[in-house]
């Protein structure tokens, strides 16, 4: 048996008696024997999680039932979550699809930059108050109203904080980014107030809505016990994606049409004061207090490597047929699988509890294959993105997609582990890596298999403009 200091990559089940064993040696307090947790930035004991003395113990050959129980509910309460979330991005994906024609995505092209890297500092907000939410219920502090009210009440306030502030920041990001890519069409500071203010205004409100809805969620889902690590982040990332952007694409073209007034300042004026409001809201609650402050670097660092992505879609978004619908799809669903994942085990991680690693992977692997293929018979059946449909571009897209999810799985573990051996609350720090992550690998392989697609011949993507 490994010493009661030594980090491991599994959470390994240790029975009463060596426990009690270990603490006579070592002079232990039993209070240790679970994963302590406080703040992002806090530290954490690493310890084995007690079982039953008389637990039998299954053939390394044969899958425990419990295991294969586990593995079913899991698909259970998952599977409806991601068919909705397969709904909200092909939503998402038709919205991107319209708006990319729009008077003000034509004449102000650094909202194509700005719609990846805000939709992926969203995600990542709701995502983290998803799985801060989903691991406090999971330890049952939702179930007693004196702990429930602070938490939910804090966490909304928090989000709004975080969501002004990473608003104001992706949308000064991709006007600079638009400049830098595009040095030869003239800026004015209309047009950056008008990225900006439209980016804060669509953080802000989507932040409020989602953020109320995944808390009512998370508590509905305790109470008819399901478990909300399951559910919770894609219903989070899909809905966030149809709600911030239609709310962005209405916002930025209001703004617009009121380019000479002095509305976008205002806006902008009002954005900025409230961000004091919410943050001596939070300063005041000590259950999220510690997260004003820690937790940004994540949440800003996602925001470059996202920007990336930014850039591979707005320089191929006019070269290539339905690029800007089948992006946020291909994103959403490896980024949501990789979620579930990353949240169960960060849970597990809380609570000393155990995880079967390879079972967990091999069913939300498999997974994906269903949601795909629904996916590609609703782009045959209705037509979506003008695409060629040839069974070589099913085949390419589906690859594609297997690869991501694969990737993001793996990634979404080794990267939860590695927080939590290094003192980092993985609900806090993983999410924002993993998401912006998989936004650039998965915008690049997409425009690689269209390349390939179209310049082999086995599918006509190329527009008019890349003829």
């Amino acid at each position: 048996m490994a010493p009661p200091s030594t980090t491991v990559d599994t959470i390994e089940l240790a029975s009463l008696e060596q426990n009690a064993d270990l603490e006579h040696h070592h002079h232990i307090d039993r209070s240790l024997r679970r994963h302590s947790r406080s703040a992002s930035s806090s530290s954490f004991i690493h310890f084995r999680a007690p079982i039953p003395s008389n637990t039998p113990t299954a053939p390394h050959n044969v899958a425990p039932s419990s295991d294969i129980n586990s593995a079913t509910r899991l698909a259970a309460e998952a599977l409806p979550s991601l068919l909705m979330s397969v709904i909200g991005l092909v939503a998402a994906g038709w919205m991107m699809d319209i708006f990319q024609h729009w008077q003000v995505f034509e004449q102000v092209s650094e909202l194509f930059i700005l719609v990846p890297v805000l939709l992926n500092l969203k995600g990542n907000l709701e995502m983290n108050l998803a799985a801060r939410i989903s691991t406090s219920a999971n330890m049952g502090e939702l179930d007693r109203p004196g702990t429930r009210s602070p938490l939910v009440w804090g966490n909304l306030a928090l989000i709004q904080v975080q969501a002004l502030i990473a608003g104001s920041i992706a949308g000064l990001f991709s006007f600079i980014l638009g400049i830098l890519e595009h040095p030869q069409e003239p800026a004015t500071v209309s047009e950056s107030i008008l990225i900006i203010t439209s980016s804060m205004i669509s953080a802000a409100i989507s932040s409020l809505v989602l953020g109320v809805f995944m808390c009512f969620l998370i508590i509905l889902s305790r109470k008819f016990r399901i478990d909300p690590d399951n559910i919770a982040c894609p219903m989070a990332s899909s809905l966030g994606d149809v709600v911030t952007l239609g709310i962005l694409a209405g916002c930025a073209q209001a703004l617009l049409a009121n380019m000479d007034s002095l509305l976008s300042p205002s806006l902008f004026m009002l954005m900025i004061m409230s961000i004091p409001c919410f943050g001596r809201a939070v300063w005041k609650n000590a259950t999220v207090k510690d997260l004003l402050y820690s937790g940004w670097s994540p949440i800003i660092s996602a925001m470059f490597i996202s920007s990336f992505a930014g850039l591979v879609l707005e320089r191929y978004v006019e070269q290539y047929k339905g690029l800007a619908m089948l992006t946020p799809i291909l994103c959403g669903l490896a980024g949501n699988l990789g979620s579930i994942y990353a949240s169960r085990i960060s849970t597990c991680l809380h609570a000393g509890s155990q995880e079967n690693y390879k079972l967990v992977e091999q069913t939300l692997l498999a997974m994906n294959i269903p949601m795909q293929a629904l996916f590609l018979l609703l782009i045959w059946v209705l037509n979506l993105g003008h695409l060629d449909f040839t069974a070589m571009f099913a085949l390419s897209y589906f690859i594609v997609s297997m690869i991501s999810t694969f990737l993001a799985l793996k990634m979404g573990k080794s990267m939860t582990l590695a927080c939590w051996k290094r003192g980092y609350d993985p609900d806090n720090y993983v999410l924002p890596y993993l998401t912006a992550l998989i936004d650039v690998i998965c915008t690049s392989l997409l425009v690689i298999s269209f390349s390939w697609l179209s310049s082999n011949g086995y599918a006509d993507l190329a527009t008019s403009h890349n003829i």
